[in-house]
């Protein structure tokens, strides 16, 4: 679990609470479902009518990426590549069609794949390129869905307090009953920003950063690819590679290597 997304939507509400209660409010003044169906109901509504319906599915989907850091691990793919290095240096290059089988991430398994075959590292190079900038494209738009449902929902929550508004004046003649009218028609407003700015447009900002993780370990794998169909050094690899990575460990796979 991604401890900062978790601490951080956690510490936004209870702040936001805390704050209003010490100001003599309570929980239940902003406890309204009527005004969070309207919110809720009508911002998807929006993004649907945006989006095709695979990439809204897909971007509900998606959400649980924004709690977890995902199942990519950089330090743990550069020292497969490295093995992969020193074998394909002893043994050829086609001494890793067994070791395919091993290999769980499609996008290193299809790149491998085609040097085994003999495809020349530039033709391997454009192919699993045009892969990765299609791949990215559809990935782009995810993060999209978040940030329109950002835009719509303070918009949806004005439309909720205007039709909470108009159910107060039917009450004009007694001023206790408009009073609490008013009260209650401004916590859609609350729910619509509070949607947008705690929920929707981190969340859009956390799935762009892990899609750009993701992207750096899939550019790292190719060019690992490259570099072993060349024959580089296995170390000088490491040290090429490891620049792909964030927080690296400098010769941490080498010497994973050496006390092996």
């Amino acid at each position: 679990m991604d401890i900062a997304s978790i601490g951080g939507i956690l510490l936004a509400v209870v702040g936001i609470l805390a704050g209003m209660m010490i100001e003599g409010g309570s929980i239940a003044q902003i406890t309204q479902p009527t005004a969070a169906m309207i919110v809720v109901g009508g911002t998807a509504g929006a993004v649907m009518l945006q989006f095709p319906l695979s990439i809204f599915l897909a971007a509900c989907k998606s959400l649980l990426r924004v709690f977890m850091p995902g199942s990519h691990d950089g330090e743990a793919t550069l020292k497969q590549l490295v093995d992969f290095a020193n074998k394909a240096r002893k043994s050829g290059i086609v001494s890793l069609d067994g070791d395919l089988a091993q290999v769980h991430d499609p996008f290193m398994k299809q790149a491998l794949m085609l040097g085994v075959d003999g495809t020349d590292p530039g033709e391997v190079r454009k192919i699993m390129q045009l892969e990765l900038e299609n791949k990215s494209e559809i990935e782009e738009k995810i993060p999209a869905v978040f940030e329109a449902a950002g835009g719509y929902s303070p918009t949806v929550g004005i439309i909720g307090a205007v039709l909470g508004l108009i159910q107060v004046m039917k009450n004009l003649d007694n001023i206790d009953e408009v009073g609490r009218g008013i009260a209650t028609a401004f916590v859609a407003t609350i729910y619509g920003v509070a949607v947008a700015n705690l929920i929707c447009l981190p969340a859009a900002g956390k799935l762009k950063f892990r899609h750009r993780e993701e992207t750096m370990i899939k550019e790292m794998i190719l060019e690992g690819v490259i570099c072993i169909l060349e024959g580089m050094n296995p170390r000088m690899m490491e040290t090429k590679l490891r620049t792909y990575l964030f927080d690296s460990k400098p010769g941490a796979a080498t010497a994973a290597d050496a006390t092996a």
